[in-house]
């Protein structure tokens, strides 16, 4: 465990990158044995890679493959665990489901097995797919998410994909090829109009995948309509460009016209936040990305940088304190530390809560208040965004400290609450209410809600 007055020394800054346009080259699962560096792997881990890689979404481009991952740390590097296929990120009966039928080389026994162990992992966590998508005359309008009243999540249907994919992501369902567990607008006017129906709405989070992945004309479909609404106030555009492929700000073919387009947002009087997904600091060392950064704030664009505690990761509070005060430093705002959510492989990224509160309280207590923006830890669950506030005890019972601070109901936000202490716990339905209590607060108009 850290100390608390850990100094983490200032690095000096590579010079801004001008370089020319890279040609953006990725690889599938189906183009694993092409990757050159996976060749040091021993044959017995590259079969295993592909097991995982036919069940959880694989993706990866050169950029990431040559310019972050430390090969000679390889399998420990967190960019590689962030990236590549690993065996244990299935249950071991899972695993040897799919392997068994893989060694077969039946097709329809492949695709069966796979099938199986996909359902099993909960596609949609946290009632996504139930009761976020919203209806208009009993119809469900796909691509858009409306969870909480301000807040709405817009999914472009030319945005679902990204530019690499992290191995513990929680919208994995969006990318492997099935329809029926995927997020997208079919067209662009859809978002307009939703959203002159519904006033409350002031924010909208264009998300994905990652809709950078997108030509700039096309992301300019979709938000320069929002300009003329004058009850929208913030746009928000969640992405991982900025480590996966900051070229994309750089010397991609459109890339001025993508910060043109930034600019034409917050000359509209709109508050631009690029919701950066950052899981270890190293994805700010490259001189690229940091030049990437450097233009996306010259544009007036606001940076606010969000990801989950993952053990194989950043499982410790000296990597997060450097990451929070890096981005201090490139003139980004903390913005969360989430819970790795109940989906996917998270069994192999999840930390328990106790364990992620001491990390969050470590890391904190290494930075300066500039710092200490990042919220967290926080569960992106059912009835909202829960923060764990604390441990402590009260009246002789050990308790968890809780407070909602999003809710699907308004006048849940900010309300403490508390839970039984739980070593064991890695998400709040693994809590029971504490003093006796049978309910949370909010469980009974929870039930309401569902219907």
């Amino acid at each position: 465990m850290s100390e608390a007055n850990t100094v983490i020394p200032l690095r000096e800054h590579p010079e801004p990158a001008h370089p020319e346009p890279r040609r953006f080259k990725v690889f599938t699962a189906r183009q694993l044995d092409k990757i050159t560096q996976l060749e040091r792997l021993d044959e017995e881990t590259r079969f295993a890679m592909r097991v995982v890689a036919n069940v959880l979404p694989f993706r990866v481009n050169e950029y990431v493959i040559e310019d972050l991952i430390d090969w000679d740390k390889v399998p420990e590097d967190p960019i590689y665990q962030l990236t590549f296929p690993q065996k244990d990120m299935l249950a071991p009966e899972h695993f040897d489901k799919v392997a068994e039928a893989m060694r077969g080389g039946d097709k329809e026994e492949i695709d069966a097995a796979v099938a199986d162990v996909r359902e099993a992992l909960n596609p949609h966590p946290a009632g996504q797919m139930e009761h976020n998508i919203p209806e208009v005359d009993g119809e469900k309008i796909d691509g858009i998410q409306h969870k909480y009243a301000e807040t709405v999540l817009f999914f472009p249907s030319q945005g679902q994909v990204c530019h690499s994919y992290c191995t513990f992501c929680f919208r994995w369902a969006q990318f492997i090829g099935d329809n029926d567990l995927k997020i997208a607008a079919k067209e662009a006017g859809q978002l307009k109009r939703y959203v002159q129906a519904h006033p409350e709405i002031t924010d909208i989070l264009i998300t994905g995948g990652d809709p950078l992945v997108m030509k700039t004309k096309n992301l300019r479909a979709h938000i320069e309509p929002l300009l003329e609404l004058e009850q929208i106030r913030t746009i928000r555009i969640g992405s991982k460009a900025l480590t996966f492929w900051p070229y994309r700000f750089v010397s991609d073919k459109d890339a001025e016209d993508l910060l043109d387009l930034f600019r034409e947002v917050r000359a509209a009087g709109k508050h631009l936040a690029l919701m950066a997904h950052y899981n270890h600091w190293r994805e700010m060392e490259p001189a690229i990305a940091r030049e990437a950064i450097r233009r996306v704030r010259e544009t007036g664009a606001q940076i606010r940088a969000q990801g989950p505690l993952l053990a194989h990761i950043n499982d410790n509070a000296d990597d997060w304190a450097r990451l929070w005060q890096t981005q201090v430093e490139l003139g980004i705002v903390p913005y969360y530390m989430f819970v790795e959510r109940d989906t996917g492989a998270r069994h192999y990224f999840e930390v328990p809560l106790a364990r992620a509160w001491e990390i969050y309280r470590d890391a904190m207590q290494q930075v300066s208040g500039l710092a200490r923006t990042a919220r967290g830890p926080s569960m992106s669950s059912h009835p909202g965004k829960v923060e764990i506030q604390g441990i402590t005890e009260i009246h002789g019972e050990k308790v968890f400290v809780l407070r909602l601070i999003q809710g699907r109901n308004a006048d849940w936000v900010q309300r403490p609450f508390f839970a039984k202490y739980n070593p064991d716990a890695t998400w709040l339905n693994h809590l029971e209410p504490a003093f006796g209590e049978d309910r949370f607060f909010f469980d009974d108009e929870l039930a309401d809600m569902e219907g």
